[in-house]
């Protein structure tokens, strides 16, 4: 009786225990960073209270949890079922973004789409991402041993990337190319024959060299941002390059980047204590995109190591559970997800400490804001849902009775 009580207490944390434990423990720990950094809201931008700033912060995880928590509920194989429906949603959404994309303070391109009758915006980039990646899994498990044409291809693989690139890419161009490659990446893992990936890649170089061409010496493409990311590969690559550039903003990106590595070094090794960064101040983005030059600030590179490691135990396990997976399908959306995951934090960190141009990439689970929090929630809830299968395949035997294109048409 004993025994059974414990199982049903634990049942409140579907799925790998320690991912679900590092996964609270992150959440928990970024609220004092978010804290702290968000008084450069108030005091800078003018924009709401520190207190206010942290009680939305608090609000945000504690749904995210609760979002993660009921897709690890929804079986993962009706999500798989449901995804191209969603996929063709999301993509609804990025052309309605197109027309009626809004800015939020701080951001400089209209990347929001506001919920009509309520004062609630979310990018629809993030889930579209999300969407497309879920879909490219399930289409290539279902058809894992069988020869495609190459119209087909054409259609429900090619097709798909490129239009959500290329709708995303034009006001996001950090996230445009974590779909580009992430897709790649999937495409690879998914046993696509290499023959028609080397024919992607190229189709996709020449997609861009002509989005490029366009947005630069034509006006066709309104309210791009191609002269921005431009600029911002010039300055990272050549620093003295600032002091020959007029425009306003390419001199506050690279004020960014040396902002965030002054907090760095004044942090040092123990860091100079929580909430006594002195840089959140004159750091923008310092809650959002640069908040890990904050938590080194204030709690050093010990601090940040400590991060960091939470981090690679959470993609430990993500590929621990892959692993285990017997289903093709969950193995290929684990994988995927987790390089998702995997790439964005590690943007986030290159960024602050100057190893690449500044993407606008937050640092999952611990920067401020909406819906980049609530879909890495979604994320890892998929990653728990398939985690909490692999227990019932064992009990059912399918992973050593039945072969990979049963369990394939099972999920």
């Amino acid at each position: 009786m004993e025994n059974q009580n414990t199982d049903n207490k634990f049942e409140l944390l579907k799925g790998d225990k320690v991912l679900w434990s590092v996964i609270i423990l992150i959440s928990l720990l970024s609220v004092f960073p978010v804290y702290s950094a968000s008084s450069n809201l108030e005091y800078i931008v003018n924009n709401g209270t520190t207190t206010g700033h942290v009680l939305k912060h608090i609000i945000f995880v504690l749904i995210g949890l609760g979002i993660m928590r009921f897709v690890g509920t929804v079986k993962y194989e009706y999500i798989g079922k449901l995804s191209s429906i969603l996929l063709l949603f999301t993509i609804g959404l990025l052309l309605i973004t197109m027309f009626t994309g809004q800015k939020i303070e701080g951001a400089s391109a209209s990347r929001w789409l506001k919920i009509p009758g309520t004062p609630i915006s979310f990018q629809p980039s993030s889930f579209a991402y999300l969407m497309l990646v879920i879909y490219l899994c399930r289409y290539l498990s279902k058809r894992v041993k069988r020869e495609r044409v190459p119209l087909e291809n054409i259609i429900y693989i090619f097709g798909p990337i490129l239009i959500v690139f290329g709708l995303v890419v034009k006001d996001n161009g950090s996230t445009g190319m974590m779909i580009l490659l992430i897709s790649i990446a999937i495409l690879i893992i998914g046993q696509l024959d290499f023959k028609y990936i080397a024919g992607f890649i190229v189709t996709a170089a020449l997609f861009i060299s002509m989005f490029l061409f366009v947005a630069l010496k034509t006006d066709l493409i309104k309210s791009n941002r191609v002269h921005t990311w431009m600029s911002r590969i010039e300055v990272f690559f050549d620093g003295k390059k600032v002091n020959e550039i007029d425009n306003e903003v390419d001199k506050a990106k690279n004020y960014q980047v040396n902002q965030a590595k002054a907090a760095i070094v004044h942090g040092g090794f123990n860091g100079i204590g929580p909430g006594k960064s002195a840089l959140k101040q004159t750091l923008p983005q310092s809650v959002s995109d640069f908040i890990f030059a904050i938590i080194v600030e204030e709690y050093g590179w010990m601090g940040a190591f400590v991060l960091i490691g939470l981090y690679m135990i959470m993609i430990i396990r993500i590929v621990m559970i892959a692993s285990k997976m017997p289903a093709f399908f969950g193995t290929l959306l684990v994988l995927s997800i987790g390089l998702m995951i995997f790439v964005q934090l590690s943007m986030n960190i290159a960024v602050a400490i100057n190893l690449i141009p500044v993407t606008g990439q937050p640092l999952p689970l611990i920067s401020y804001g909406g819906t980049s929090m609530l879909v890495t929630y979604i994320q890892l809830g998929i990653i728990l849902n398939v985690s909490s299968r692999i227990q019932v395949y064992d009990e059912e035997g399918l992973g050593k009775r039945q072969s990979l294109e049963e369990i394939n048409d099972i999920a």
